[in-house]
């Protein structure tokens, strides 16, 4: 061979020998998004969670709110490291188990479930598929059949935040506010566990007073304008518990307790605020906060729920609105005024 031609043959393999050296550390590059605090280039971990909705109205928008501020709090943020696929079902038994599916199927890392329905439809759905399911405002998360027990559930890869209250004080402050009340009416959707629960204790807290109580049952919103009007004249005072169906038409039942003078408690926050006397409840974006920070202690953790203990809402205040009284023809004592937090 012509040495020449061999000297120029060897230049040139010798520069794609340097290319190719040249382009493994690119490769490498192109894959990664930041680095870890060792300095350790890694891809950020996006995680993925479901959020499941039982209906729209401002204590369960209020939770989802919380839920993602409880994240931020923590480090999670949407955009940065987590992804949210919000999904509300709107009332529609149809829609509760195909939510679900539709998240087991995506392979979500976590489900999220905003009240009763579709926390029993998302555990349904991913049990056995390892993937952990948090619930929010739950009343009775054992009586419902999504948890064996508050504490230990080895088991089970679900637990959450429950918005269970305490009845009895509702009835008292009622007491308190009118005095020698005897009847007390209420209405709810039976096919809600956690509702058929509150009106349970209802009952007992009325009982032990020699209240009696009148309830009244309603499938959809629609049904809550007659369910209220068959009430007129026959109950002292009306209160209502932390039930979807009913909060959700709450104003119907609002606009008949004005026009009748009949004194209304809901038992949440959000319904004070809509025009409700009073209660004992939650701010429902405390509750959602609360179930933000116990999101990210599973995805900090081992991914499962099994080993975290349900919890009860953490802050329960005295909240007014009088207003609402005012209308409804209720003059509230002094005393009970001195004693709320958040006044309306």
């Amino acid at each position: 061979m012509d040495i020449k031609r061999f000297l120029k043959a060897m230049a040139i393999f010798g520069m794609i020998g340097v290319l190719a050296i040249g382009m493994v550390p690119m490769i490498g590059c192109s894959t990664t998004d930041t680095d870890d605090p060792n300095n350790d280039p890694l891809i950020t971990t996006v995680y993925k969670i479901g959020i499941s909705q039982y209906v729209t109205h401002p204590a369960l928008d209020a939770v989802r709110e919380g839920i993602i501020e409880g994240l931020a709090e923590k480090g999670y943020t949407v955009g940065d490291n987590i992804e949210i696929d919000y999904q509300n079902s709107e009332l529609d038994g149809t829609l509760f188990a195909s939510i679900a599916q539709k998240f087991v199927a995506d392979q979500v890392d976590l489900i999220a479930a905003i009240a009763t329905p579709n926390a029993q439809a998302a555990i349904s759905a991913a049990e056995g598929t390892g993937i952990p399911v948090v619930f929010s405002a739950i009343t009775d998360p054992v009586g419902s059949d999504m948890v064996t027990s508050w504490d230990s559930h080895p088991n089970e890869n679900v637990t959450g935040v429950s918005d269970m209250i305490v009845v009895a004080d509702d009835v008292n402050l009622i007491l308190e506010i009118l005095p020698g009340t005897a009847t007390i009416g209420t209405i709810y959707n039976a096919g809600e566990d956690n509702s058929v629960f509150l009106v349970q204790k209802l009952n007992e807290a009325c009982d032990a007073l020699g209240i009696v109580v009148v309830e009244r049952t309603v499938s959809t919103s629609t049904d809550i304008l007659a369910a209220a009007q068959s009430l007129i004249g026959q109950v002292d005072a009306i209160w209502i518990g932390t039930d979807n169906t009913v909060v959700t038409g709450l104003e119907a039942l609002i606009g008949v307790c004005e026009d009748y003078d009949i004194p209304l408690f809901p038992a949440d926050d959000p319904s004070i605020e809509r025009g409700g006397i009073g209660c004992y409840g939650f701010d429902y974006k405390d509750i959602g906060i609360q179930t933000g920070w116990m999101i990210a202690g599973i995805l900090d953790g081992d991914g499962t729920a099994n080993n975290v203990p349900v919890e009860k809402g953490q802050i329960i205040n005295l909240s007014l609105n009088l207003a609402a009284a005012e209308a409804m023809g209720v003059t509230v004592p002094q005393a009970v005024i001195d004693r709320a937090v958040t006044t309306y």
